[in-house]
C-alpha cells in the first residue's frame, strides 16, 4: 500500500492550514528522503548503489522513500532503470547546500564550544 502524500494546498499531517511549505517538510522530514536527495545530485544511481551509499537505510525504507519522492515528482527514473532528480527535484540542490554549509558551521561551533578553556 503506498503511502498518503500530503499536497500542497491540501490537507497537511500535523496542519490545519495545508500550507505548502508544510506539506514540504512533512515529505523530506520522512527517514532518509533528504539522504536519497543528497545522493542522487551528482548522478543517477540504481537502488543498489544508492542503499550502498545510505549506510543502514533498509530495501523495504529505500523503496518506500523512492515510490514517495517520485510520486512527489522530485524523482525519474531513466532508461537504464536509475534514479535522477527531475527538474524540480534538482531546484532543491541550492537548498540543500545552504543547509549543508549552515550545519557544517554549527558543528564547527558547538566543537568549539566543547573545548576547554
Amino acid at each position: 500500500m503506498a503511502a498518503r502524500l500530503p499536497r500542497p494546498g491540501g490537507p497537511v499531517r500535523g496542519s490545519a492550514t495545508g500550507r505548502p511549505l508544510m506539506a514540504a517538510m512533512d515529505l523530506l522530514g520522512r527517514r532518509w528522503a533528504l539522504r536519497i536527495l543528497w545522493e542522487l545530485r551528482a548522478e543517477p544511481l540504481g537502488a543498489r548503489a544508492l542503499q550502498a551509499r545510505c549506510d543502514r537505510m533498509s530495501s523495504s525504507v529505500l523503496y518506500e522513500r523512492l515510490e514517495e519522492l517520485t510520486a512527489a515528482g522530485l524523482l525519474d527514473r531513466d532508461e537504464a532503470g536509475a534514479y535522477l532528480l527531475t527538474d524540480l527535484g534538482a531546484a532543491l540542490a541550492p537548498a540543500l547546500e545552504s543547509l549543508d554549509s549552515w550545519a557544517r558551521r554549527w558543528s564547527e561551533a558547538l566543537q568549539e564550544t566543547d573545548r576547554p578553556g
